[in-house]
């Protein structure tokens, strides 16, 4: 049954939680069906984090074509409807060559803003404005910054975590550059399919305890592989105030590497928001999108 909605689709997604498995599946799928690998996770696209966002290795492409990872310098801003212009244009491109596009990632929003007409009013970025928000959020922490967002947008507030930063500085931008609020920017999100595609999900069915598990396992190999100094390398660069090193596994880090906590807590830091994301990963798969779980 998915070997015929594969061969019957123009585009093709695989998502999922971190840590289950969606590398491997897509480069069987992409042998299988003459696919090229389009990269859906936000913090791939940046040069030199690579251990800490699990980027797949020149080994492990195994000769299949990869596109959107590592284009980016840690500073540049980059935001969901600059994403969705490069990847609509990357589709056509690999349907051009006759190849079946593979859409591979874990940020749902990416994907789906890709795959549904979705419009942005945030086609504009201030990096200014970006740089100062997020030297603001270093300064009077998450908690401050979301209090902020929850007298200028009340209602967008309530739909987004404290700890999830990156999406309240991306909220406060719009009310600042635009006027605009997320709450409002998201009445223009549309949920017409703009091409005949397939979501394949991991991790749904999988055993909760044992994700967690494979959770805690990749960040101890991760760990071992020079996470840590991979992190020292933007730490010492002074690379601050920016989307990319608030990914999982970079902030936690540069709290230790500030001295703000030891490195044993850093990395339980590390491995707890990590099963966090990957709980919230499933809930947005499970009601944004019509996903075929495996």
């Amino acid at each position: 049954m998915i070997h015929d909605k594969i061969t019957q689709a123009e585009v093709v997604a695989i998502v999922g939680p971190t840590a289950s498995g969606k590398t491997a599946l897509s480069i069987d799928l992409a042998k299988k069906y003459n696919g090229e690998i389009i990269n859906g996770d936000s913090m791939q696209i940046y040069k030199g984090l690579d251990i800490g966002t699990a980027k797949i290795t020149e080994e492990e492409m195994e000769g299949v074509p990869h596109h959107l990872l590592s284009f980016l310098e840690p500073t540049d801003s980059f935001s969901v409807a600059d994403y969705q212009k490069l990847v609509r244009a990357k589709i056509k491109e690999i349907q051009l060559h006759g190849k079946l596009p593979i859409l591979v990632g874990g940020t749902g929003l990416y994907v789906q803003a890709v795959l549904f007409d979705f419009q942005f009013t945030e086609e504009q970025v201030d990096d200014e404005a970006r740089k100062a928000y997020y030297a603001e959020l270093e300064k009077l922490g998450p908690e401050a910054m979301h209090a902020k967002l929850a007298t200028l947008d009340p209602k967008t507030a309530e739909t987004i975590h404290p700890n999830n930063t990156r999406r309240v500085i991306r909220a406060l931008e719009m009310i600042e550059l635009s006027g605009i609020s997320k709450a409002s920017e998201a009445q223009n999100r549309g949920e017409i399919p703009l091409y005949n595609h397939l979501i394949i999900g991991l991790g749904q069915n999988m055993d909760r305890e044992e994700l967690y598990d494979r959770i805690n396992r990749r960040v101890d190999i991760m760990m071992e592989k020079g996470l840590l100094e991979e992190v020292k390398g933007l730490w010492q660069r002074n690379i601050r105030g920016v989307q990319s090193i608030q990914a999982i596994g970079y902030k936690e880090l540069y709290e230790y590497l500030d001295g703000k906590c030891s490195l044993e807590e850093a990395i339980e830091n590390l491995k707890q928001n990590s099963r966090r994301y990957a709980k919230r990963q499933l809930t947005y798969f499970r009601n944004k999108m019509d996903v075929q779980f495996l």
